[in-house]
């Protein structure tokens, strides 16, 4: 039995709301082997941690993010109290301590500076071993790895859609498929190119272990804490 990296998605999202510094804390307590977070740009240029486009799910307010200014995101409740984090806080506080998976969110904007800020402020502050940066926009990759060119980059890919011989064309380090399309061919595929596999969003105990089994690096999951347990239990 393979023993992958447990990456908490959004945080431990599955008990703390989603991309907040109580998701990640938790996520730490929980013994994830890191986070994975999604970032996009304010109306005003400073990276935030949200998943969606709009603050409507995610928090008391309305309106596009692009739309709002930090201070704006940031007087919202993004739930129990909790706020927008900025890209920054979040890299203050556990930058250095774990593996980092931070999406570039930027598909409604695909050619706005997201992948350049984010990838000076990497660099800025020496965490080039401990971030992976993934999207599902392939074309992301080149302007970050001009900027910061020793981070690892993650090509995201739709259900359905992880075999698509279309990503030959594009340099990434590791795959990020939809778990259900992991089986022994594509991790066999991978490998042969020195690609690690980090597969979302599992919580179940069973896929957990059929994963693990095939033999993937990162299983990224709302549930750290129940993931570690079923590996455990596995072994």
């Amino acid at each position: 039995m393979n023993n992958p990296k447990i990456i908490a998605h959004r945080g431990a999202s599955g008990h703390a709301p989603e991309n907040t510094m109580a998701a990640f804390r938790l996520a730490m307590e929980h013994h994830a082997d890191g986070i994975e977070l999604d970032v996009m740009l304010s109306r005003d240029g400073h990276i935030v941690v949200i998943h969606d486009a709009t603050v409507d799910r995610t928090t008391n307010g309305t309106g596009k993010v692009s739309t709002l200014t930090l201070e704006e995101l940031q007087k919202l409740d993004a739930g129990n109290g909790e706020h927008i984090p900025t890209l920054q806080e979040v890299l203050d506080a556990f930058g250095d301590q774990w593996l980092i998976n931070i999406e570039l969110k930027n598909y409604a904007t695909p050619f706005d500076r997201l992948p350049v800020v984010v990838a000076q402020m990497v660099k800025r502050m020496g965490l080039t071993d401990s971030v992976i940066i993934s999207s599902f926009i392939p074309f992301n990759f080149p302007r970050f790895r001009r900027h910061c060119p020793n981070v690892k980059l993650g090509l995201l890919t739709l259900p359905g859609h992880a075999k698509l011989k279309l990503w030959r064309l594009f340099r990434y380090d590791a795959l990020h498929p939809y778990f259900e399309d992991v089986d022994a061919d594509l991790v066999a595929a991978e490998k042969a190119h020195q690609r690690q596999i980090n597969t979302y969003t599992v919580d179940e105990p069973a896929d957990i272990r059929r994963l693990a089994a095939l033999g993937v690096d990162s299983i990224i999951t709302n549930l750290p804490q129940e993931a570690r347990t079923a590996l455990e239990t596995a072994a």
